[in-house]
Parts: structure tokens; C-alpha cells; sequence
């Protein structure tokens, strides 16, 4: 057996033991804890919308323990002032000379995992201070810059029913997400195992799988799994079909979109490829690893326009329309 068939083989071994630790406490959503595991491997963050309830906090909390990855929460709200994230300067004083310092307290983002709730309370001052964060890991008090503890994700969520007194993420914000996920209602069975789980004394514990220098390891893996360049260039006109002045446009997308993704898109879209590869035991990624990351990667980073809007298609029906009628082989009909 080769090195890289070696170490890919260890990867799924370890993913897939991640997955099951982190399934012991999250019921029904194993495409929302898969989704967030390989945003997680692939060095990006999360947007999760959903309503409150749906146990968004514990699969963040749960990832920290298993992942070996200090946590921290931040719950946005319109006071939420930049200082309160990021941490502030503040005077101390020495019981012994008497003399004064200033010295810098770090906020709740100096954390490896940082849960980001209802993100979309706080107001633009606040957002643009998760901005740097987010994008560079760093973050900059009082003209000096810090740089954060690696590896840092920011998994945030957002409910989709309750706007009043809500700051839309600008789309510089969203498109540093390298996913958007759905979460849904769990169902009937998935439901009553929720309560079985969570009204008894007997709580599921969660076992350390990995370090946070291993989990930085398989980052670096994953980047060198090959892309072949036809299968790159699929991406790469999946996300410039999503421009309605784009020579690859679609007719939907001519109609009702207003602006298309950003280059982070076909970035996300290969890097979050490599990761289904892997874990389908392949070493080289394939049109369907490209095509089943889409939704995921594509629909916050598009803007629909008036029309669209007022007609009701939503992004995700765009993206669906795209995998459809966008080639995999240039210049072949799908």
C-alpha cells in the first residue's frame, strides 16, 4: 500500500470516527454534522440556519469535545458592541511599583471553536469585526493586530423566522462562509429518540478522537489530493454560471439573478470535493464529489432580483437548475 493510500486510509478511518462520536449526541441530522466535519477539515466556516431548538449549540459543543478544540459561544444581540468579541485593552496596575500598563484581555473569538448565535442580531459594526476574523485569523485592538489560535472556525446560526430587529449578513460576510446548512426538523423517530436521549439520567459521553496538531495535519492532507483539470474546470464553470451576463449562464439564471458567486466558491466547491473523495476511497476528486457539495457552497453566494424574489425561486432551485443544465465535459450537452 502507497503513503497517500495510507494516509487516506487513516483520514476515513479517523472522519468516520469523528462522525460516529459526534452521532452518540446529535440525533437525525447526518447531513448537517457530516456538512459541518468537512467544512471543519477543509479550514472553512459554517452558516447554519435553523429554528432554535434543534440542538445547534450542542453539535458545536459536542465537536469541541471530541476534536480536543476549546469552545467558546457569543451570543449576538444589538448591543453587542466589537470590544465584547474581540477583547479590549484594559489598565493594570502592580501591587509592588504602583506603576500602570495597559494590557490586552482577549475576547471569546481567542478560541479554536466559536459558536457565533443568531449572528445576524448584531448590528453592521459588530458584523465587520467578525470579518477579519473570519477571513485573515486575526483580529486587530487599538491599532495592534493578534493572531488567533489555529486551527479557528466560526460556526454561526441564524433563524429564518424571526427578522424583526435583525441585521442581514452582507454578502462580504456570507461568502466567508464556506457552507450554508439547512437545519431541519427532525421527524417522527428521530424525535422521540431526541427525548429518550435527553429526559433520563443517562446522558451520552463523547470520546477525544483526534488532537488539534492532527486535525491540522489532515487540513494540510486534504489540500494535496488531486483535482484533474477537466474536473476542475467543471467548477469553475459552475460557479461563472452563476453570472447572468456569464457565457455559461442559464436561462434561469439570466432571469432571476442578480450577482453570482465570488472565486471563494470554486475554491470551496474543490476543496469540499477532496474531502467526498476521500471519504469514498478515492484519491483524485470526481464530477459527482464537485456536484454534491453545490447546494452547500452556492446558495448563500448568490443575490436573486426584484423578480425573482417576488416570483418565489430561491437559490437552491437556481443551483439545482445549474447542476442540471451545465456540462461536466466542456462542450458537451448535459
Amino acid at each position: 500500500m502507497s503513503d497517500i493510500q495510507q494516509q487516506a486510509s487513516e483520514f476515513r478511518a479517523e472522519f468516520e470516527k469523528v462522525n460516529s462520536e459526534v452521532a452518540k449526541v446529535i440525533v437525525g441530522a447526518e447531513e448537517i454534522v457530516e456538512g459541518v466535519l468537512i467544512a471543519l477539515f477543509a479550514g472553512g466556516n459554517v452558516l447554519l440556519e435553523g429554528v432554535p431548538g434543534l440542538g445547534k449549540t450542542m453539535l458545536v459543543r459536542t465537536l469541541g469535545e471530541v476534536l480536543d478544540l476549546p469552545f467558546s459561544r457569543i451570543q449576538f444581540t444589538p448591543d453587542l458592541m466589537p470590544a465584547d468579541i474581540i477583547g479590549t485593552n484594559i489598565v493594570q496596575e502592580d501591587p509592588h511599583t504602583g506603576r500602570r500598563d495597559f494590557i490586552f484581555v482577549q475576547g471569546p473569538l481567542f478560541s479554536n471553536l466559536v459558536l457565533a448565535d443568531e449572528i445576524n442580531r448584531a448590528t453592521p459594526k459588530t458584523q465587520s469585526a467578525m470579518l477579519e476574523a473570519m477571513q485573515e485569523k486575526r483580529i486587530t485592538a487599538a491599532g495592534v493586530t493578534h493572531d488567533l489560535a489555529k486551527p479557528f472556525f466560526v460556526l454561526a446560526t441564524q433563524n429564518p423566522l424571526e427578522m424583526e430587529g435583525t441585521y442581514p449578513l452582507p454578502e462580504a460576510q456570507l461568502d466567508r462562509f464556506l457552507f450554508k446548512l439547512l437545519v431541519r426538523f427532525p421527524g417522527r423517530k428521530e424525535l422521540n429518540e431526541i427525548i429518550a436521549r435527553t429526559t433520563t439520567n443517562e446522558m451520552p459521553r463523547v470520546e477525544k478522537v483526534m488532537t488539534q496538531a492532527r486535525l491540522l495535519e489532515w487540513m494540510s492532507f486534504v489540500r494535496g489530493i488531486v483535482i484533474a483539470p477537466h474536473v476542475q474546470d467543471y467548477a469553475i464553470r459552475l460557479v461563472l454560471s452563476t453570472h447572468p451576463e456569464s457565457e455559461f449562464a442559464t436561462d434561469l439564471v439570466k432571469r432571476y439573478v442578480r450577482y453570482g458567486s465570488s472565486p471563494r466558491g470554486a475554491q470551496g466547491l474543490i476543496l469540499a470535493a477532496k474531502i467526498k473523495a476521500l471519504r469514498a476511497e478515492r484519491y483524485n476528486v470526481a464530477f459527482a464529489d464537485i456536484a454534491s457539495v453545490a447546494l452547500a457552497t452556492l446558495r448563500h453566494r448568490l443575490i436573486l432580483n426584484f423578480e425573482g424574489e417576488a416570483e418565489g425561486i430561491t437559490t437552491d432551485m437556481v443551483v439545482k437548475d445549474l447542476l442540471d443544465k451545465v456540462p461536466r465535459e466542456a462542450g458537451v450537452a448535459a
